[in-house]
């Protein structure tokens, strides 16, 4: 493949993926290109549609899904999320790093494609620290709260399974944890930059 390969970003909410993400698409600017999901959840403060997240109907994303317009989607929380084989496309075609944030149940969708992405997977040094990053959030209901919590035990342990992910990176300090990051889309990043 000559341009450059997808990257597949998952783990708990809490992790720190987007933080992660949002720093590395700053620093690397023309590099890297977010495929935004669709949801058909409520915005949170401050998110945009068409930038954070698609935000669209049950009905939409379920005929969507049946037209087989999404390489991978899932549900949590009574909400339903996927990635478009547009919203992937859009991105490649600028020849630009395209990243996908995903759950676990994505991920698993993804690796019966032909996408070739690089599974990183972005892990909490631990529950009671992830906890304690959801709760500071204050946009969880305890409700809520305890479906990510539940989510998250699952997802940190199937993170561990062999051949799930190329990597898992512990975020217990945000430098280190950015510093791994890009250590490892290093060569990737490099393809985009000498294409320009």
């Amino acid at each position: 493949m000559s341009g450059p390969r997808p990257v597949v970003l998952s783990g708990p909410s809490g992790a720190g993926k987007s933080t992660l993400m949002k720093r590395l698409m700053k620093d690397h600017e023309g590099v890297f290109g977010f495929s935004v999901s669709h949801t058909t959840r409520n915005p949170r403060p401050g998110e945009e549609d068409g930038k954070d997240y698609h935000f669209t109907t049950r009905e939409a994303m379920e005929e969507g899904i049946s037209n087989g317009d999404f390489i991978e989607n899932a549900q949590f929380s009574g909400n339903m999320y996927g990635t478009s084989t547009a919203a992937v496309e859009d991105v490649l075609a600028r020849n630009l790093i395209c990243i996908l944030d995903v759950d676990i149940q994505g991920v698993n969708r993804i690796k019966q494609t032909d996408l070739n992405p690089i599974y990183i997977s972005i892990q909490p040094p631990s529950m009671e620290i992830l906890e304690e990053r959801l709760r500071d959030r204050q946009t969880e209901t305890e409700e809520s709260l305890q479906k990510r919590l539940d989510a998250a035990r699952i997802d940190m342990e199937l993170s561990k399974e062999p051949g799930v992910f190329d990597v898992v990176i512990i975020n217990d300090d945000l430098e280190r944890a950015y510093k791994e990051l890009k250590d490892i889309l290093n060569e990737e990043i490099q393809k985009v930059q000498e294409a320009k």
